[in-house]
């Protein structure tokens, strides 16, 4: 079994985030996106138990290798990284169709598992577009994963009802950090992981580079993504809060307080 278990490099949700020209700044504090653990887990636990590889997969600036390279810690055998600077700011469209094209160029794929979401973003749509761009069956945010006779069967909740769905290979799966616990590398598995090949490639190599025109509203890019960001803007500091003494009225000041801010 081939599978591709997509990761991404986010700004760990701790940490101070800065934006600089309408872009969230990246490699500052950025870790593996922590629902992509599970994938990364339920990836590894396949092949562990039915044979095959765990190729890595990521778009990102130099420095989101370093979610591939976790991942392959994690247990994942090889990584790709496509890396290009006309993908700066492209959006979730522009992501799917990019790594739509690594999963084609890696071929013979059987399953690709990703996080139900990023945590920069929180879409949760780049797994469903992916796989439209590959015509093949999603199913998704599985709290439970199993892969039997050419097809991948999951359990999940939505609307509290649970629902059991089962889908021919190839399939595109995103999962829910309820699918597993994600093990923690030991520190033979981070040694070994640093023999590992991470092929980088660009948009020219995927065969996507005719598709990014600057300023025609091409297929990828900043300048052609599906959209557009027009704004961009810190969250403003937080200011002081305000303090009620109560004196025997707080109540009816706290309920004043509330009319108004709600207002």
């Amino acid at each position: 079994m081939k599978v591709v278990v997509l990761v991404k490099h986010v700004p760990d949700v701790q940490s101070e985030r800065r934006i600089d020209d309408g872009l969230l700044v990246r490699g500052e504090d950025d870790v593996l996106n922590e629902v992509d653990e599970n994938a990364v887990e339920a990836a590894v636990v396949l092949v562990e138990e039915a044979g095959g590889e765990v190729i890595a997969v990521t778009m990102g600036p130099e420095d989101a290798v370093d979610a591939v390279r976790r991942a392959l810690q994690m247990g994942a055998d090889s990584g790709l990284h496509v890396c290009d600077e006309e993908l700066a700011g492209t959006d979730a469209l522009g992501t799917a169709r990019v790594l739509a094209a690594a999963v084609r160029r890696i071929g013979d794929v059987d399953l690709v598992l990703a996080g139900m979401s990023a945590a920069d973003g929180d879409m949760g749509v780049v797994p469903a577009a992916l796989a439209a761009d590959l015509n093949w069956p999603v199913l998704s945010v599985a709290a439970e994963l199993s892969v039997a006779d050419g097809a991948a069967t999951i359990t999940r909740t939505v609307d509290r009802t649970d629902e059991t769905l089962r889908a021919q290979l190839p399939a595109v799966v995103s999962v829910t950090d309820q699918v597993n616990e994600p093990r923690i590398p030991a520190f033979k598995a981070m040694m070994a992981a640093r023999k590992k090949q991470v092929e980088e490639i660009d948009l020219a190599e995927l065969g996507l580079a005719d598709a990014v025109e600057a300023d025609s509203g091409a297929l990828l890019g900043r300048q052609g993504a599906g959209t557009a960001v027009r704004e961009a803007a810190e969250k403003p500091a937080r200011e002081a809060g305000t303090v009620i003494t109560d004196t025997g009225d707080a109540g009816q000041q706290l309920a004043h307080y509330l009319a108004k801010v709600m207002k």
